[in-house]
């Protein structure tokens, strides 16, 4: 039996778009973009945080833009529907996923406007929110997560926001190789937290890297996170803890850098993997399931391969009678 991307929902080829941004905390719009439409997919998991843009760049390169915590900033961290998010940005085609978030520095020199580049994560809501597209489902998977984020893809971003930073603005620093923690929210840390994230390791710290890059990763989307300091969380000794007034002070600034970064590379990188030589440099995460999903067995539930169907079509497009 043959299934139907059309019956998911999926788009035509020439509908598709490559590049999928992510926009987080005050990052609600990229500057220089025509928005052309607005698409809602209807995923098995749902409906992605707001309606999807499809915009095109000066250039016309079409980019898809999805705002993380809904239209005016009405959904939280932890009820963010991320497995609709990015089941969505898959449909139409995306590949690779430039993410924004705000961070709090749990490091002195990771000061309040600075940019970070993570390469690693600490994961403190496991257990809490949905991580996985096989979650309930009678299909197994362990998907890769070793390196958490693309690696060739954030060499290839550091080397261009780095440049950015330091041609458009005055003095900004780029941070790369940390470790961000996700934490669960709403709550800031405490203090005694705080300090033991620092112990662990970690550089800085959000709430919404997870499950996101779990989800991008199992998608077979190639996943950058491009973070952005408000504030110093609560580690720091004689200092107030962080407040959300004090984030806001720092977002609006950041989101302004933030699409200058973003105006700035999103043709390059669009030029780079549309390229079959690109495609294999930048796309690392194409073909990387196809060892991780468990064997099938008559066990397995047709509605549920189906379900699949609509992340995966490489793999669960197709059944036997």
């Amino acid at each position: 039996m043959s299934i139907s991307l059309a019956a998911f929902g999926q788009k035509d080829q020439k509908d598709k778009v490559l590049i999928g941004v992510i926009g987080g905390s005050g990052l609600y719009h990229l500057n220089n973009l025509k928005e052309l439409k607005e698409v809602n997919p209807e995923t098995p998991w749902g409906r992605p945080s707001s309606p999807i843009k499809i915009c095109a760049l000066p250039s016309g390169t079409q980019i898809a833009f999805l705002t993380r915590h809904g239209q005016g900033h009405t959904i939280p961290p932890s009820s963010v529907p991320f497995r609709a998010n990015i089941a969505a940005l898959k449909s139409l085609g995306v590949k690779a996923i430039i993410a924004f978030s705000a961070v709090g520095s749990l490091r002195e020199e990771i000061a309040p406007g600075s940019f970070v580049l993570p390469n690693q994560i600490i994961d403190r809501t496991k257990g809490i929110r949905p991580s996985s597209f096989f979650e309930g489902t009678s299909v197994v998977a362990h998907a890769s997560f070793g390196d958490p984020f693309s690696n060739k893809l954030v060499k290839w971003l550091e080397e261009r926001v780095g440049k950015v930073l330091a041609e458009k603005t005055e003095g900004i620093q780029l941070f790369t190789e940390k470790c961000i923690l996700c934490m669960e929210g709403p709550q800031f840390s405490t203090r005694a937290e705080s300090l033991m994230y620092r112990q662990w390791g970690a550089d800085i710290i959000n709430m919404s890297v997870l499950p996101e890059a779990k989800l991008a990763r199992e998608a077979e989307i190639s996943y950058g996170l491009i973070c952005t300091s408000t504030d110093y969380d609560a580690w720091r000794p004689h200092s107030d803890t962080v407040t959300a007034a004090e984030v806001i002070k720092t977002l609006h600034g950041n989101a302004e850098t933030s699409r200058v970064v973003a105006a700035t590379i999103l043709d390059d990188l669009h030029a780079a993997i549309s390229t079959d030589a690109g495609k294999a440099l930048l796309l690392e995460e194409v073909g990387s399931m196809q060892y991780s999903i468990m064997p099938r067995s008559h066990k397995q539930k047709g509605e549920d391969r189906k379900k699949l169907g609509y992340v995966l079509p490489e793999y669960f497009t197709e059944e036997d009678e």
